[in-house]
């Protein structure tokens, strides 16, 4: 069944427009939570933490409530104005991130990291369910995937602003410097951007936060897709988190080298996620066949699983670092076309929550133990590996990618199904 013509109501001009402004949204989202990553060894030093401690600032403390946070927030959207909502979000955050700049101990940075999570957690679920308005299945693929850029571009400048900054300011200051630019962002999301019309949902619907909740066990696709999602965060966000130690630690870098290098490695995914997304979009139209929204995320994440094998236990920096930017490509594949994926299998009065549900899964089981796993086992190694424990903490991380393929390839299995039955919904 045809998507219906309103699914594209605006001009092409001002579709991409908003696009763009939803795309720096994701920019400003992408740079507050990468910047701790690379700032985390000076703030270790500081206040004197464990690798678990860093795992629990870096993972789950910003996850848990990034992720409960995100449903009720996302259901919300789906009854109101989903700008509305955005604006407001990245205001938020902007402000919480500025605010880790004057903490002066660990719970204070923990409180502030926390505050972060809750504004983030309002980011992406109205941006997706905005962006599906905007644009048909037939560009959907794409048009997420230009969105999804935001990651790695945004992860860039966050990682080169806080190795430098760092080196030029101090961590404080490169915090609060990270946090401003968001406050344009927000004006502009809220003064510049339309919100469309959506069709009224069945009563029903309308008045059930959680009525997404019900397609995770009705179509199985979009559960080996949120789940494979989640293991590749898993090990996305587990190795993001000690990748600027373990470069100090095994390489001896400083944190304007590190940053630099992490931003250069962010740039290269930029790369793989639009190629991930347009090629995703590309095979299926060519082939009428769905299918390839899981197969070529899922080919992506086995690929990875070498290249992070070298970049750990290579004692070579030159090709330590060819390494994490191959695999920084690869890994950046699944964006698009799981984003696409999880706006496809559900109605149009459900995306905004569909799309917080997959970030709920992807969230909690990624980004709040990927982290967590990683220092604990790094601690649990330290007395048998000495210096060398976080180098195979990591290398340990690195193969639940061998799972998120595997529910990949799980997923393949009934997608064709599972979004023939959400059109019949439209």
């Amino acid at each position: 069944m045809a998507e219906p013509a309103t699914a594209e109501p605006y001009k092409p001009r001002y579709r991409n427009y908003v696009l763009f402004v939803l795309f720096l949204g994701y920019v400003v989202n992408a740079m507050d939570r990468a910047i701790l990553g690379v700032l985390l060894p000076p703030i270790q030093q500081e206040f004197s933490l464990s690798y678990t401690q860093l795992g629990l600032l870096g993972g789950l403390s910003f996850a848990l409530f990034y992720a409960t946070c995100g449903i009720p927030i996302a259901a919300l959207a789906d009854r109101t104005s989903r700008k509305w909502i955005l604006a407001s979000s990245i205001g938020f955050w902007s402000i919480m991130t500025a605010l880790c700049g004057l903490a002066r101990n660990f719970p204070m940075l923990l409180a502030a990291r926390v505050g972060t999570a809750i504004g983030e957690a309002g980011g992406s679920p109205p941006s997706h369910s905005l962006i599906s308005n905007y644009f048909s299945l037939r560009s959907r693929g794409t048009a997420l995937s230009i969105y999804a850029l935001g990651v790695p571009l945004g992860g860039m400048i966050g990682l080169y602003l806080g190795g430098h900054g760092n080196d030029w300011w101090g961590w404080r200051t490169t915090f609060i410097a990270a946090g401003l630019p968001g406050l344009i962002v927000a004006a502009l999301v809220a003064f510049t951007v339309k919100e469309p019309k959506r069709a009224d949902p069945p009563a029903a619907k309308s008045r059930n936060p959680f009525a997404a909740f019900k397609f995770v066990i009705a179509r199985p696709a979009f559960l080996n897709m949120a789940l494979a999602a989640a293991m590749h965060a898993f090990v996305w966000y587990g190795a993001a988190n000690f990748n600027s130690v373990f470069l100090v630690e095994s390489h001896g870098m400083t944190t304007s080298q590190i940053g630099t290098w992490l931003a250069m490695f962010s740039f290269v995914g930029a790369f793989g996620t639009f190629f991930g997304g347009y090629l995703s979009d590309w095979l299926s139209r060519r082939f009428e066949d769905e299918r390839f929204y899981m197969w070529v995320p899922g080919i992506a994440v086995i690929i990875c699983v070498p290249f992070q094998f070298l970049a750990y236990l290579s004692d070579e920096t030159i090709i330590v670092m060819l390494s994490f930017a191959t695999n920084a490509f690869f890994a950046s594949i699944f964006f698009g076309p799981s984003f696409a994926m999880a706006q496809s299998l559900v109605g149009p009065n459900q995306r905004a929550l569909s799309a917080s549900l997959l970030l709920f899964i992807q969230t909690m089981i990624g980004l709040g133990l990927g982290p967590l796993f990683g220092g604990v086992l790094s601690d649990f190694f330290t007395p048998y590996f000495g210096e060398s424990a976080l180098r195979y903490a990591l290398v340990t991380l690195v193969l639940f990618n061998l799972w998120a393929g595997l529910h990949y390839y799980l997923g393949s299995r009934t997608v064709r199904r599972d979004i023939a039955a959400a059109k019949q919904e439209e």
